[in-house]
């Protein structure tokens, strides 16, 4: 089956996330929005279509025949079990969606870094609270989101957030520590002596065959300020 994933086509964004999985799936997929032409205007049709009966409220959105699935998380959910990236059993399955969900509050934290207010706002609209709010975000926030994850590989035998193969969580965790690293670089430096097995997974990730080959590829959308993980060196002052 080829998957139609239907996500912005200038920014990582939530869609990155399943970019991961599908790529280190070796998944047939199109990335819709970024074929040009009448695919720029498919995530705007998928969602505000008149003749939609099952309207989306934001991407990423996942095509898969006649399935539709929305929510970076609950499209995770759906592909884990198909494509090896999750455990069979259901407790396990449940187990790996509970750790994407904390993932996805993650970064809403991390996206609020530089939008507290409104994300109908701009950036230098809200710079005194973004700074605010970032301060301590670096200081107690990031610590502990981090610090959990970290106690999970602990406790998981160092390698796998999730039994002893990857799953879309550990996907996951790379994009967190490559992002906020992106993001936020001398806190990351610091943070990062907590966290030494998250940073092994986030390496290990990193050089799996697929994985390495997308980052090297133009499907890579390189980190920018316009998606989740921007570089405002004044946040980190």
């Amino acid at each position: 089956m080829r998957y139609e994933l239907y996500y912005w086509p200038s920014i990582q964004g939530r869609g990155e996330f399943v970019r991961l999985a599908l790529e280190a799936a070796g998944a047939d997929y199109v990335d819709v929005a970024r074929r040009g032409g009448a695919g720029r205007n498919a995530v705007g049709k998928l969602i505000y279509g008149a003749r939609i009966r099952t309207p989306q409220f934001a991407p990423p959105v996942l095509k898969a025949g006649k399935i539709v699935v929305s929510h970076a998380a609950n499209i995770l959910q759906f592909l884990g079990p198909r494509h090896g990236l999750a455990p069979k059993a259901e407790a396990g399955r449940l187990w790996t969606h509970s750790l994407q969900l904390t993932i996805t509050d993650f970064v809403k934290e991390i996206h609020d870094t530089h939008h507290p207010i409104s994300s109908n706002l701009y950036y230098d609209d809200q710079k005194k609270e973004a700074k605010a709010y970032t301060r301590e975000f670096l200081k107690s926030r990031a610590p502990k989101y981090l610090g959990y994850f970290e106690d999970v590989l602990r406790r998981n035998g160092g390698r796998h957030l999730v039994g002893r193969s990857l799953t879309y969580p550990d996907l996951s965790l790379f994009q967190i520590v490559t992002g906020l690293r992106y993001a936020f670089p001398r806190t990351m430096k610091k943070l990062e002596k907590d966290i030494p097995l998250s940073v092994k997974l986030r390496d290990a990730v990193e050089q799996r065959p697929r994985i390495a080959a997308y980052l090297a590829s133009p499907r890579r959308i390189a980190f920018n300020e316009d998606g989740i993980f921007r570089h405002y060196p004044e946040l980190e002052r």
